[in-house]
């Protein structure tokens, strides 16, 4: 009997690989900042947009696990600050691989957690805020942890819905000023659609 339940639960995991394709959209925030000198900024809120393929390589019905790619692309993201030095925005790009574990795949409500780390790229405008030339250099890489999670919703044969958080832990962008701290939390709310292809269907 244990034999036979080991060996249902390897073939389950062997048919059961799926390509999955995440289409999301949210909002990522801005966390308040503060100046080396004096003062502080306010980075603030922006709209989300972010692409995810996973590919599910084992599945039994307790769990099911996938690696992924990540990206997130925002087009801006405008700053306050009583500076007029700082820079007046910026814009966001994050590409993470990761590892996902989802719990009852085969359920109605998925849960999932998800970990993994990559590539951020930060775009400086042009500008400070006074409207003067901004010194920071245009673009700036850093590199970015990301961890999260949500839930998958089964909707009809192979379309879901999804709800999900992520945090793109990276270095600081070039704000044109020193700010205290070496890292900055960008957490991102977000709700899209899955569309799952290849294998057995949940």
């Amino acid at each position: 009997m244990r034999l036979l339940f080991l060996t249902a639960l390897v073939v389950c995991s062997a048919v059961a690989q799926k390509h999955e394709l995440g289409l999301t959209l949210g909002r990522i925030s801005g966390p308040d900042r503060s100046i080396a000198n004096s003062g502080d900024l306010s980075l603030n809120s922006g709209m989300a947009m972010q692409v995810n393929y996973g590919y599910r390589f084992y599945r039994n019905p307790i769990v099911g696990i996938s690696t992924e790619l990540h990206f997130l692309a925002n087009g801006q993201r405008t700053i306050d600050s009583g500076n007029a030095a700082v820079t007046r925005d910026l814009a966001t790009l994050f590409v993470t691989p990761g590892i996902r574990v989802k719990l009852l795949p085969d359920g109605r409500f998925q849960p999932y957690g998800v970990i993994g780390g990559g590539y951020a790229l930060y775009e400086q405008s042009f500008f400070r805020i006074d409207g003067g030339d901004n010194q920071a250099g245009r673009f700036i890489h850093r590199g970015a942890v990301m961890y999260g999670g949500g839930v998958d919703i089964p909707l009809w044969r192979f379309i879901g819905a999804r709800f999900e958080v992520r945090d793109f832990y990276s270095g600081n962008p070039n704000f044109n000023v020193n700010v205290n701290g070496s890292g900055q939390h960008n957490v991102v709310f977000g709700g899209g659609f899955t569309i799952r292809w290849g294998g057995q269907e949940n």
